[in-house]
This record gives structure tokens, C-alpha cells and sequence, in this order.
């Protein structure tokens, strides 16, 4: 007998509810821990869709798993100096601490477990060592935070948040308990990196403009004295927190067994939603990312062709953004593929091709971008794009309009997450790009009308 995929999936949910069901404990046993998942350096909540899709998939609660938006994402060159559009350290870890309230007094628990990527763990450790989180927190996940800097060196940017032998680190990492941990406790801590794939991890400086000068930070910077230590081979920067294997780790860590399934599981219905941001301070122009809404911006969808990502008719949504930034709601077909274009004034008519959503989501965060003064004598731009993860050659199997490699993507270790692509003719016909087995095929839209292109992968 043939299941369908929704029948699949009901069953796995149903295996993966009884598994949590059998490890939860304490006074809200049968009930899984709400999780705050917090994004790393310019990014936003977005990046952990297909986190939330397993989570969802293996029977977590889905108003238990929350992804907050840093407002202003970016870190300071220096930590103790203003800097317009940027936060500091301290204003990292005071927003966090609000929205771990939040979910607190929405789900009547107790604890939240916090999973965070890159930056994100920085506000993670901070909190419970200095804003009152220890109590707050009972597990504490860091999957790729540079808890050792992504340099050590006080003739370089000493006041920078990254800078390991810097004062915010140096305080981070000074030894508590009768062991000398790194780690605060009565929190259970696990950091998740890879073998000597993680851009920001290098004991060369390469990635950060500094060829052949050592960084005094070796392979295994994110790891910390306490906690427990997983070490994945072969993954990036980003895959330490957005990789279906990081996931693995995770599930495991907080309920004690491995997940029933690392897929995401199909949706019957599918609503979409999320937050249109886009650089500076709220519409004000910067070169910030920000993610603050990007009011009276219009956001527009299609369903395109999977062949040649023509659109199929006209818009099946439309919206002008509000105060509050959201282009939702809108309910989806699981199986077409999208086309999101957003217009506001300062920015580039973007056009933003998705693959299909099989789950619901209201984290589809979606950033005006602006057309390159270098771009604009191109017909037109496309961008391959890839949030969750970097590109590694010959680590992926990746082409961006026939060109395998695509252009920008070097050898060796994973550090770039987007190709862009300037062609000189051909504007309004099919561009197709490819990563791994996930394919998107989008529209050569002309630059001389201010448009560009991305076309972005959800794994």
C-alpha cells in the first residue's frame, strides 16, 4: 500500500509527539519547552524557517518555537562607540532578554531553551551571565558563535565585539566554577562547529581582508570549556545552525533522543507571512541591514512557471506594508513556486524567486536591495543567493545560469553565500540556479528600469 505524502506525514508527527511526550519531565511534562532561536550578524529570523519546519515536523508545539529580529542586526566596528544603524553588544543581549520575557509570560513557562547562530550567541551568553537569563534558561545552544573571536589581537579593532582578546570576549570567557569553565552554570550548554569549514574559525585571516597574518584563533574557537562539544565534519558557518545535521544535534540535546525524522513534513494548507525590511534606520536610507518595517513599501506574488519561470497570471497577492512591516497573510499552494517582488521608494524593484513552501511559515522576511552602481550598465542582475548556508567548491554541486562554477565562488573553504550574475543581454528571459538538487528558475528583469533579481534557495 502507497501512503500519501500527507498521510506520511501525519504518521511521523504522531511518532514524533509520543517521543516527546516520552522525555518531557517536570510540571509541564508532555508539553516541549518553548525555544528562542536567535539569528547571527546582519541576519534575521527568517534564516530559521527550515529549523522550525524539523522542529514542526518532529511534533514540537509550532507556538512554542519562536525566531526573534534583532532591529538592528549589525554589529559596531567598535562596541563602546555609537554607530548609526548598528547595535551594540549590550543592546544585542537588552532585546533578547525582552523577547525571552515575552515568550515566557505567552507559553506560562518557566525556562526557554535558546539556540542561536554566529552573534546570536554572544547576546545568548551575555544574558545569562549578566541579564538575569540563568534562571530563565535551562539549555543553551551555540552553532557556530566565534567564542574565541574570529581574531585574537588587540592591534586589530580591540573594541570590536569579534576581537577574542577584546574586553567583551575577555569577560565572556573568564573561568567560573571550581573546573574553570567558560560556560555560566545550571544552564546545559552545547556548541555545535565544524572540523575547519567555518569561514570565521581560520587560523588564517584570508576571510577578513588579512591574507597570511595569523589570527591567533584556531578550528576550534566556538568550542567552550563546560559544554558539550559536537563537532561536524565538512559543515559551514551557517550550517552549524540551519543544517538538517546541526538540527540532529540539537533534537537530540534537548529531549535526550534523535529526532524521528531530519525531513520537513508537508502541510495541508500553507499560510505564509513575515516581516519587508531594508537598510538603515526604519525608512531612512543606510548601508545597515535593518530589520525594522519598511512602511508603505508594496509586496506582490505570483506563481511561476517551473520551467521558465514565466508568471501564471496575475498576482495572487498584494499588499502595501504597515507599521507593523507584515506582507501576509497569504495562503499558498504547497506546491507552486513564487515570485515576491517588492517595490519602495530608495530601493531596486526586487525580484525574489522562492521554491515551493511545503509548510507554513510567518517568518518569510523578505529585504529591499538596491541595484550596484558597478551593476547598473548590465542588461540585468541575478543573484544566486543562499541564506542558510555557503557555497563550497568542491564541497557542492552548484550552477548559476549554465556556468558551473558560477562566478565568485572560490575553492576551498565555504565563504560566500550569494553568485551574483551581470548579463549583457538576454533581459526577460529564464535564468536558472542550482544547488545540491534544489533548483529555481527565474526572470532576466533589466537593470535600466532599477531591477534586480535573487534567486534564493531554502536550503
Amino acid at each position: 500500500m502507497t501512503f500519501s505524502l500527507t498521510r506520511r506525514a501525519a504518521l511521523l508527527a504522531a511518532a514524533a509527539t509520543a517521543l516527546l511526550a516520552a522525555c518531557a519531565t517536570g510540571p509541564s511534562a508532555g508539553v516541549p519547552p518553548p525555544i528562542v532561536f536567535v539569528h547571527g550578524n546582519g541576519d534575521t529570523a527568517a534564516l530559521w524557517t527550515t529549523t522550525l519546519w524539523r522542529f514542526e515536523s518532529n511534533g514540537w508545539p509550532r507556538e512554542r518555537l519562536h525566531a526573534i529580529d534583532e532591529p538592528y542586526p549589525q554589529s559596531r566596528d567598535d562596541d563602546g562607540k555609537p554607530q548609526e544603524g548598528r547595535s551594540s553588544a549590550a543592546e544585542n543581549m537588552q532585546h533578547l532578554a525582552s523577547e525571552v520575557d515575552k515568550v515566557l509570560k505567552a507559553t506560562g513557562a518557566s525556562q526557554v531553551v535558546l539556540v542561536a547562530n554566529s552573534r546570536g550567541g554572544n547576546a545568548v551568553r551575555d544574558y545569562i551571565a549578566n541579564g538575569g537569563g540563568a534562571a530563565k534558561v535551562s539549555h543553551a545552544i551555540l552553532g557556530g558563535t566565534p567564542n574565541h573571536g574570529v581574531w585574537a589581537d588587540l592591534n586589530r579593532a580591540p573594541g570590536n565585539e569579534f576581537n577574542g582578546a577584546g574586553p567583551f570576549l575577555t569577560r565572556l570567557n573568564a573561568p567560573k566554577g571550581p573546573a574553570g569553565d567558560e560556560v555560566t552554570p545550571g544552564v546545559k550548554w552545547m556548541t555545535i562547529r565544524s572540523d575547519n569549514n567555518d569561514k570565521y574559525a581560520q587560523p588564517d585571516g584570508v576571510w577578513i581582508g588579512t591574507k597570511g597574518t595569523p589570527t591567533n584563533v584556531a578550528f576550534d574557537g566556538p568550542a567552550l570549556k563546560g559544554a558539550e562539544n559536537v563537532v561536524i565534519a565538512g559543515i559551514d558557518h551557517h550550517e552549524t545552525a540551519f543544517s538538517a545535521k546541526a538540527f540532529e544535534a540539537m533534537f537530540r540535546f534537548i529531549t535526550g533522543k534523535p529526532p524521528v525524522s531530519l525531513g520537513v513534513a508537508p502541510e495541508a494548507r500553507v499560510v505564509l507571512g513575515g516581516k519587508v525590511s531594508g537598510y538603515g534606520v526604519g525608512n531612512l536610507q543606510g548601508t545597515a541591514p535593518s530589520n525594522l518595517p519598511l512602511v508603505g513599501a508594496t509586496v506582490e506574488v505570483y506563481a511561476t512557471s517551473t520551467t521558465n519561470g514565466e508568471r501564471l497570471g496575475a498576482a495572487v497577492h498584494r499588499k502595501t506594508v504597515g507599521t507593523d512591516g507584515n506582507w501576509g497573510l497569504f495562503t499558498a499552494d504547497s506546491q507552486a513556486r513564487y515570485e515576491f517582488v517588492i517595490a519602495a521608494p530608495g530601493y531596486a524593484t526586487t525580484h525574489i524567486y522562492r521554491s515551493p513552501f511545503p509548510r507554513s511559515s510567518n517568518i518569510v522576511n523578505l529585504r529591499a536591495e538596491r541595484l550596484a552602481d558597478a551593476d547598473k550598465s548590465a542588461a540585468s542582475v541575478v543573484t544566486l543567493t543562499r541564506p542558510r548556508g555557503y557555497f563550497g567548491l568542491p564541497r557542492d554541486q552548484i550552477s548559476l545560469d549554465g556556468q558551473s562554477p558560477p562566478p565568485g565562488v572560490p575553492q576551498g573553504t565555504a565563504g560566500v553565500s550569494t553568485s551574483k550574475l551581470k548579463l549583457a543581454d538576454g533581459a526577460g528571459r529564464a535564468v536558472a540556479g542550482e544547488f545540491n538538487g534544489e533548483r529555481i528558475v527565474g526572470r532576466a528583469w533589466p537593470a535600466a528600469n532599477n531591477e534586480v533579481v535573487l534567486l534564493e534557495l531554502h536550503y
